[in-house]
């Protein structure tokens, strides 16, 4: 059996890390970070995870505003609420959650966020410059997963990674993070040929498709980390990610699962972006 990737805990320990930091921020700096949501329509999902940043938000200590608009809110009421969020000095960092509406533009939207209160790391500017490097933050997921593999002591350097997706979110940043840490990396697609001969390579695998089950035990390498990024709710309501998980624990040495893998990790490195927003902001 593969050694159990735990997000869940890793997240916690990283929230108790951030709720000390914070302490030490308001007591020295007098500075509370201070974590802002958009959140446009009724999607279910998207008001699960909005409550689960405000839980996280109470949790270490932080600031937390909500603004929820109707589905049929216009895209200069969402301007004009993030021009409003770029100039208070209360909030640290900010997001619109997405998916929106058809009729609004969300490019307009991530592009209207101040670089440095952007703390999903979907500003043109933050992706540019983490090509280049030092962004002022980094996508929460794919740091999650760079975050998981430091705390497991799982080696990058001089590995074969593959990406499965090429998604902004995950696929794209998740490249250069890993490259960064001097892996060789492969991304896969849908037009990939001989799509289980690239992932059987692979000493760190990534799935991040959205396609459930997709990454059979056959297309995993003997002793690979498998990254599972997917979740997907099946016709009966149970969760599963992109790896048939039970398959790929015949081969893997590490495998994160689904629920408890990297979901947890995200909303926890984005609260370590918008505390490291308050202490840019505490200089």
């Amino acid at each position: 059996m593969p050694t159990i990737i735990d997000g869940k805990k890793i997240a916690q320990d990283v929230r108790n890390e951030i709720r000390e930091e914070t302490l030490r921020l308001k007591a020295e700096k007098e500075i509370v970070p201070g974590l802002a949501v958009i959140l446009v329509g009724d999607d279910p999902a998207s008001q699960i995870y909005v409550r689960g940043k405000k839980n996280a938000c109470g949790e270490v200590g932080f600031l937390s505003k909500e603004f929820r608009l109707p589905a049929d809110a216009s895209e200069a009421e969402l301007l004009s609420i993030i021009e409003g969020l770029n100039r208070d000095d209360e909030i640290h960092g900010f997001l619109v959650q997405l998916p929106v509406p058809k009729h609004i533009k969300t490019d307009a939207l991530i592009e209207a966020i101040d670089p440095r209160k952007d703390v999903d790391g979907f500003h043109p500017y933050n992706v540019g410059k983490l090509f280049s490097g030092n962004p002022y933050h980094k996508a929460c997921t794919p740091a999650g997963i760079i975050e998981l593999l430091d705390r497991y002591g799982i080696a990058i350097e001089g590995k074969e990674a593959v990406i499965v997706g090429r998604s902004n979110i995950v696929g794209k940043p998740l490249i250069m993070m890993l490259l960064e840490r001097h892996a060789t990396v492969t991304v896969c697609h849908t037009r990939t040929k001989d799509l289980p001969g690239v992932t059987r390579r692979a000493d760190i695998l990534v799935a991040a498709a959205g396609k459930p089950g997709m990454i059979s035990g056959d297309m995993i390498k003997k002793g690979a980390v498998v990254i599972d990024v997917g979740i997907n709710r099946l016709d009966t309501g149970k969760l599963v990610g992109d790896v048939a998980f039970d398959d790929a624990c015949e081969r893997a040495s590490y495998i994160t699962p689904v629920p408890g893998g990297v979901g947890p990790m995200t909303i926890a490195m984005l609260l370590r972006n918008t505390l490291n927003s308050s202490y840019a902001h505490s200089k």
